[in-house]
C-alpha cells in the first residue's frame, strides 16, 4: 500500500481510530460545558430547532482547538499504553526497532494535523466565531416565550407587569388580573385590574391581544394637570375592555458584519493590519500629547525653550540645560500681598494642577483602550500558532508517557490526561490574563504553556528512549538514599558450590592489602575538617573509590571461603556509599560561591562532617574485621599445615 512499511500501518491502525474516539469524546465534554454556560440564554425563548442546531454546529468549530490536544494526549498515551501492556512495545525493541522509529509514522500525521489546525485556526475558526456570537447576542435580544406564571408578577413584556392570580387549565382564561402600565413612564403608570381575561398573539408576533371583562382603571393625568399642586386621575369601569401591546416575539438575526470586526473574526492578515494601524494611530497621537507637554507653559513659564540652532532649524532645549541670568525668587510672588490673596494664589496653582492631572488621565486612558485593541489581537494572531504547537507537545508527551506507564484502557490513560490538561489549561488561561491586562508581553503570556510544557515532553521521550524507570518508587527511594546516607547492612551467605577455592595466604594478602589502604584512606582525610576546607577539599572521592573497589573485591573473593566462620564475619564489613556530603563540589567557583552563602551551607557543613564521621567510622570497622579475618585465616593455614606434617 502505497510502499509504506507494514510497521507503520500497524501504527497508523492503532492510533487514528483511538484519536478520532477521544476526538469526540473530548469535543462532546467541552459543548456539555458551553450549554451550561449558556443554557439561561437559550431556555425560554421559543428558539427553532433549526437555530439552536446552527449554534451548536459553529459552537463545536469553536471548541475544536480546546478539544484537539486533549484528544491527541489521551488517544497517544492509550496507545502506546495498550502496546506497553500487551508487550508488543518490548517485542519491538527486542527486534532492533528503537521508540522513535515507533513514533516515525504518528509523528508525520501529527504535522499534519497541526497544520490543518493551523489552516483551521486562520481561516474556518474566525467565521465560525463571527457567525456563533452573532446568534449568542441576537438570542440575547430575542424576547422570552409567553408564559405567564401565576401568583407571581411578570415582567417579560416591556413596559408592563403582569400578575395573574389563577389561570384555567383547559380554556386558557386568566383570572383575578393586575395590569401595571409604565411605558410612558413611573409619573404617567396606570393599573388596570379585571375578573378575567384572556391573552392571544397577532400573526405578526409583534403584538399582543389582550381581552378582559369586569374590571376597573386607574391612571394618573400627570400631563394635564402640569401647572396644578394636586395631581388629577382618572377611574373607568367597564365591562368588557380591549388592549394591543407591543410585543415582539420573532426572532430577528443581527448583522454579522459588526463582529467579523472584532478580534475573533479576523485572520492573521487582518489582525496584523488592525495591529499597525492602532499601533501607529497610538505613536502619533503620543507624539502630538509630548510636543503639546513641551510647548505648553505654566503661569507664563516654558518647560522647553524654542531656539534656532547652528543649522538654522529650531529645536526644544531644557531650561537646566541653558544657564539663567538670575536665580528665580519663588518667595518674591507672595510678597507685597495680603494672606487672602496668598491663598487664591495656591487655591489657583491647586485647580490648575488637577485640571492637568484630569486632562492626563484622559489622554492616558484613550491611549490605554488602543493599547487594550493591540494587545488583544496580538492575542489572537499568536493563538493562531499555538494550536499547532500544542498538538506536537502533548503527543510527544503522551506517547512517552505511555510507553512507561504501560497501562492501556480508559482508566490511567484518562486520569493522567485529564491532570495534564487542566495543568496547561490553568497555565494558558493565566498566561493569557496576565497578556490581556498588559502585565507580561504578549509573547510571553500566550507561549508560557507551551514554554513550560515542551521539556516536559522532552524530558519524558528522553526517558522513554532510555527506558527509565521515572515512576518506580524503588530508583528514588535507592536514590535519597545515596544522596542522605542511609545506612545499608552487607549480606554474605555461605555458597552451595564454589567455582574457586580460597588459599589462606592470598587471602591473608588480600586482606593486608585492604588493611594498608583503608589505614591510608584514614591518614590522607583529617577527623576534623574547617568550614572553608569542607568546601575546598572535602574528602578524597578518588581515594574513596580505591578502598571500596578494594572491599568488594576482597569480599567477592572471600566469600568462596568454606569456612562458616570467615563467611559470616565477611557480613560485618560495611558497604561504602559515595555520598555527595563528603565533598559536595568539584568546582572551585561554586566552592566559594557556597562558602559565602553562609546562612544556607552552614547547615550542609555541619550534616557533612556529621557523615564525614560516619565515614571514618566505617573505614576503621574495615580494618578490626580485616585484622579478625586474618586471624581466622592463619589458624585455619596453621591447622592445614599441621595435618600435612601429619599425613
Amino acid at each position: 500500500m502505497l510502499g509504506i512499511k507494514r510497521l507503520y500501518l500497524f501504527m497508523l491502525r492503532s492510533f487514528v481510530p483511538l484519536f478520532v474516539m477521544t476526538f469526540f469524546i473530548c469535543l462532546f465534554i467541552v459543548m456539555m460545558q458551553f450549554l451550561w454556560k449558556y443554557i439561561d440564554e437559550m431556555v425560554g425563548k421559543g428558539l427553532s430547532f433549526d437555530v439552536l442546531a446552527e449554534l451548536f454546529f459553529y459552537a463545536a468549530l469553536s471548541m475544536i482547538p480546546m478539544a484537539l490536544p486533549l484528544a491527541i494526549l489521551l488517544a497517544s498515551l492509550m496507545t502506546f499504553g495498550n502496546l506497553g501492556e500487551q508487550f508488543e512495545l518490548t517485542a519491538m525493541k527486542a527486534s532492533g526497532v528503537s521508540l522513535l522509529k515507533c513514533m516515525r509514522p504518528l509523528i508525520v500525521f501529527i504535522v499534519l494535523i497541526a497544520i490543518g489546525a493551523f489552516f483551521f485556526q486562520n481561516n474556518v475558526l474566525p467565521v465560525a466565531q463571527a457567525k456563533m456570537w452573532t446568534l449568542m447576542f441576537s438570542m440575547k435580544q430575542k424576547s422570552p416565550e409567553l408564559e405567564i406564571p401565576e401568583g407571581v408578577f411578570y415582567d417579560q413584556i416591556p413596559g408592563y407587569n403582569l400578575y395573574v392570580q389563577e389561570k384555567g387549565k383547559d380554556n386558557g382564561m386568566l383570572y383575578d388580573l393586575m395590569i401595571y402600565d409604565v411605558s410612558r413612564g413611573f409619573d404617567n403608570a396606570s393599573i388596570i385590574m379585571a375578573d378575567s381575561g384572556k391573552m392571544a398573539m397577532m400573526e405578526d408576533k409583534q403584538h399582543l391581544f389582550l381581552r378582559l371583562w369586569q374590571g376597573e382603571s386607574f391612571e394618573n393625568i400627570r400631563e394635564a394637570g402640569a401647572n396644578m399642586k394636586n395631581v388629577p386621575y382618572r377611574r373607568e369601569s367597564f365591562t368588557l375592555k380591549e388592549i394591543l401591546l407591543t410585543f415582539d416575539a420573532n426572532f430577528n438575526r443581527l448583522d454579522e458584519e459588526g463582529m467579523r470586526n472584532q478580534y475573533v473574526g479576523k485572520n492573521i492578515a487582518q489582525l496584523q493590519a488592525t495591529i499597525d494601524s492602532v499601533g501607529l494611530r497610538v505613536d502619533s497621537v503620543g507624539r502630538t500629547y509630548g510636543e503639546q507637554a513641551k510647548q505648553q507653559s505654566f503661569f507664563g513659564l516654558d518647560y522647553y525653550r524654542h531656539e534656532r540652532g547652528d543649522d538654522g532649524k529650531m529645536k526644544s532645549v531644557h531650561p537646566a540645560d541653558v544657564p539663567m541670568k538670575k536665580p528665580m525668587d519663588i518667595d518674591s510672588l507672595f510678597k507685597g500681598s495680603n494672606s487672602g490673596m496668598a491663598m487664591a494664589y495656591v487655591n489657583h496653582a491647586l485647580n490648575r494642577a488637577r485640571q492637568q492631572k484630569a486632562d492626563y488621565e484622559f489622554k492616558g486612558m484613550m491611549l490605554n483602550d488602543d493599547r487594550y485593541t493591540i494587545r488583544r489581537h496580538a492575542i489572537e494572531m499568536h493563538r493562531k500558532f499555538t494550536l499547532s504547537f500544542a498538538c506536537l507537545i502533548f503527543f510527544f508527551i503522551g506517547a512517552p508517557l505511555g510507553a512507561i506507564i504501560r497501562k492501556g484502557g480508559l482508566g490511567m490513560p484518562l486520569v493522567v490526561s485529564v491532570f495534564l490538561f487542566i495543568f496547561y489549561f490553568i497555565i494558558d488561561n493565566s498566561g493569557y490574563k496576565m497578556a490581556r491586562d498588559g502585565k507580561i508581553p504578549v509573547v510571553e503570556g500566550i507561549w508560557l504553556s507551551s514554554a513550560v510544557l515542551l521539556p516536559l515532553g522532552i524530558f519524558f521521550t528522553y526517558k522513554a528512549m532510555r527506558d527509565s524507570a521515572v515512576f518506580n518508587k524503588d530508583a528514588y527511594v535507592n536514590f535519597f538514599k545515596r544522596l542522605f546516607g542511609t545506612s545499608e547492612v552487607r549480606h554474605v551467605e555461605m555458597k552451595e558450590l564454589a567455582m574457586e577455592n580460597v588459599q589462606p595466604s592470598q587471602a591473608i594478602e588480600r586482606l593486608v592489602a585492604l588493611r594498608e589502604e583503608a589505614s591510608a584512606f584514614l591518614a590522607a582525610n583529617p577527623p576534623r575538617q574547617s568550614y572553608t576546607a569542607y568546601w575546598l577539599r572535602g574528602y578524597s572521592r578518588s581515594g574513596l573509590y580505591r578502598l571500596r573497589n578494594k572491599l568488594e573485591e576482597t569480599v567477592d573473593y572471600m566469600s568462596n571461603s568454606r569456612d562458616k566462620l570467615v563467611v559470616n564475619k565477611l557480613s560485618d564489613f560495611p558497604i561504602l556509599r559515595s555520598l555527595w556530603l563528603y565533598h559536595p563540589t568539584n568546582y572551585e567557583i561554586a566552592a566559594k560561591a557556597a562558602i559565602i552563602l553562609l546562612p544556607i551551607s552552614f547547615p550542609v557543613y555541619l550534616w557533612g562532617r556529621h557523615q564525614q564521621k560516619n565515614l571514618r567510622e566505617e573505614v576503621r570497622r574495615i580494618i578490626t574485621v580485616a585484622d579478625e579475618v586474618i586471624q581466622i585465616e592463619k589458624e585455619i593455614e596453621e591447622k592445614n599445615n599441621n595435618d600435612t606434617e601429619q599425613h
